[in-house]
This record gives structure tokens, sequence and C-alpha cells, in this order.
């Protein structure tokens, strides 16, 4: 049972900075971006999984593009899930290690984190995708084992900051590419499966992203 505290305030300001540091930065983003990409890509897995749709694989390229492929029906209530949890994901994972971090579970965040990511590794079928993950896995329990404690709350208040704040920014970008024509994005594909103009799914995507920053400001900065 996770019972409310007060973790240092001091700890997520500086987590909450740095976060917005990296994703305003246009030289650390691009780097950084693969992060929110895993997270973007397992979504549409985990969706797929939850809506009973069949995982064919994820593949994550080293311009921090990726694709999912899932096997069922190609319209109907599956599919839609599928395809509108990508954008999401980021900010829900943020909103839970958040809720973590509140409940001073620092450890705990940091092993549902590697958890999450070899249950991605499962799915990846590319070397660079690969990669990847296996860094992102040994950067995190390499920060588990080694770190001292105030340090593993430093970099899991980072790493909750950054999923909250950077995976805003991929909303922006798919807004400004949709501008400049894109069939494929996910907002216009869901567009042709519901029927719902993709601007509105972009604006939802945005609206879940806010809402999962404000909750997560109020329980870690109150």
């Amino acid at each position: 049972m996770l019972t409310f505290g007060d973790p240092p305030r001091w700890t997520a300001i500086a987590g909450a900075a740095v976060a917005l540091l990296v994703v305003l930065n246009n030289r650390l983003w691009p780097l950084a971006r693969h992060v929110i990409t895993i997270a973007h890509e397992g979504g549409h897995a985990l969706a797929a999984v939850g809506s009973g749709r069949r995982v064919g694989g994820i593949r994550l390229h080293s311009d921090t593009s990726g694709v999912t492929v899932s096997a069922g029906r190609p319209t109907g209530p599956g599919v839609v899930i599928t395809v509108a949890a990508g954008y999401i994901t980021p900010s829900i994972l943020g909103l839970g290690g958040a809720a973590l971090l509140a409940a001073n579970q620092v450890s705990l965040l940091l092993r549902l984190s590697v958890a999450l990511l070899l249950g991605v590794l499962v799915a990846i079928r590319n070397a660079f995708g690969v990669l990847s993950i296996a860094l992102s896995a040994v950067t995190v329990i390499a920060v588990s084992m080694l770190a001292p404690s105030p340090y593993q709350e430093m970099f899991a208040a980072f790493v909750t900051w950054f999923l909250l704040i950077g995976g805003m920014r991929p909303i922006v970008e798919v807004q400004r590419t949709r501008r400049r024509g894109a069939p494929t994005s996910d907002p216009d594909q869901l567009a042709r499966l519901t029927g719902v103009p993709g601007v509105v799914w972009v604006a939802f995507f945005a609206l879940v992203s806010v809402f999962c920053l404000a909750v997560s400001v109020e329980w870690l900065l109150r």
C-alpha cells in the first residue's frame, strides 16, 4: 500500500529543471528522445495486447522514429485504442512515476522501470532497438545498485519529469508535421479510423499530457 509522504522538494525541483533543459535543448533532445520513443512504442504494444490484438514486433530506429506492428481487425475499438495509446503513454508513465515519488517509493520506481524495459525488449525486432533498450536498462540498474540514495532520488525525479515534459514535445512536433502533410501519422490514422479530425486527436493527446503534468506538479511540488 502506498502512503504519500513528503519527498525532498529540492530533488523534485532539480529533476524538473534538468528535464526541461534537456527537452528544450536541440542538441540534447535528439539523443534523449529515444526514451520517449521507447515509451511511445511500448504504449502501442501494451494497448494492442490489452485490446486483444497480437503484437508482431517493435522496431526502434536511430532517427528516434519507431514502429509497432500488431495484427487483428483493421477497424474497431481495438485498433483505435492501440493507435491512440502512443502519444499519451510517456505522460501516463510520468504520472505513475510521480505517484511513486510522492509515496517515497524510489526503489520500486526504478525496479518497475527495468521491468517495463525488459517487457518491451521481448518485442524488439531490430538491432538498434535491442541496443537502445539494453543501454536504458543498464543505466537504471547501475543507478539502482551503485548510486547513493540521494542520487537515486534525483535520477528518478529526472526520469519522471522527463517523461512528463518530454512527452509533450512530440505532440507539438506531430502537429507541425501534419501541416506539411503526414498521412501516416497517428492522428491521421485515427482520423481515418474514426472520422474524428486529426487535430482533435492531437488536442486530446495534449489535454492528457497537460493533465498528467498538472497532477504531478501538485504531488511533487506542493
